[in-house]
């Protein structure tokens, strides 16, 4: 199996176009590394890939990435598209896709519902694009080669969604997980999970690589830094550290590989010279970067 992290980034970025925080002033100057917004590529054989959620740098990220160039006039070696839930930063790149390429749009039905209802979204040919909905727990063919699983993770609707009460912690189609096999191996991505509980746990465990949800360090960081006025937790996502964070939650899951993925700019994690990158590192994880490849 093969794995490119095509954007690392939470909604937003690094830099993100409106702010002028530290970390995007860094990325700016070049710093720090900048992050594209998230999305990975993943392919059993090298050869037919899938894009596990389509974010709004999407032609950019194929432009950087080789491996996923035009094979002929007009042929692509992706074969699919799975969105994890109906974010603003994990759909708005399937307009990108709209240019008469054939592939396979994979989601739950409540997901699909949520793009059926955006006229724009009609641009996807329904002659080229298969949509193709999901039911949780069941095995399917993402790629040539490449087993996929989707499972519900603790989150919430997307931003556009909310109503004037917000439920943080569903469990149900709106946010998934997705457990990937191919080749003997197992690897699990998460860019969005709201609090780690138990049977998440021992779900993944003994996985060959986990790509997790790491928006936040800590809950409140944005409100203390002045750049915005919700939690992480309020928006869905559990901070690294802290009480109940994921750091400590995952601590003794047996994997052989931890990355996280999803990182706001906010995040001290996005500066490769901060403390909480060291603590990271101690703890066993690796900082996920645009362009990097991984092979389970």
């Amino acid at each position: 199996m093969r794995i490119v992290i095509l954007g690392t980034g939470a909604g937003g970025g690094l830099p993100q176009w409106n702010c002028g925080c530290a970390h995007c002033d860094a990325a700016r100057d070049g710093r720090i590394p900048s992050m594209t917004q998230s999305s990975v590529a993943v392919s059993a054989d090298g050869v037919h890939w899938a894009l596990i959620n389509a974010s709004p740098d999407l032609r950019a990220q194929l432009a950087a990435t080789p491996l996923l160039w035009p094979s002929g006039l007009r042929e692509t070696p992706i074969r699919s598209v799975l969105v994890t839930n109906g974010d603003i930063d994990h759909v708005a790149g399937l307009l990108t896709l709209r240019e008469g390429q054939p592939f396979d749009l994979f989601a739950t039905p409540a997901i699909h519902d949520v793009l059926a209802g955006n006229p724009m979204l009609s641009a996807l040919s329904a002659e080229k694009v298969a949509r193709r909905p999901v039911a949780m727990d069941a095995a399917f063919q993402l790629a040539s080669g490449l087993t996929a699983r989707l499972f519900p993770v603790p989150g919430k609707v997307p931003l556009y969604l909310e109503g004037e009460t917000v439920e943080t912690g569903l469990v149900g189609e709106q946010t998934v997980g997705v457990e990937l096999t191919a080749n003997g191996r197992r690897v699990f991505y998460i860019p969005g999970c709201a609090h780690v509980p138990d049977w998440l746990v021992q779900r993944i465990s003994g996985a060959d690589a986990l790509l997790f949800d790491g928006t936040l360090w800590t809950d409140d960081e944005m409100v203390r830094s002045g750049l915005g006025v919700k939690t992480g937790r309020r928006m869905g996502h559990v901070p690294v550290s802290g009480v109940g964070g994921s750091m400590t939650a995952l601590a003794d899951v047996p994997l052989a590989r931890r990355i996280y993925v999803h990182l706001n700019n906010s995040n001290p994690l996005v500066d490769p010279g901060s403390p909480e990158r060291a603590l990271a590192a101690q703890a066993g994880w690796q900082i996920g970067h645009d362009g990097m490849e991984i092979t389970p």
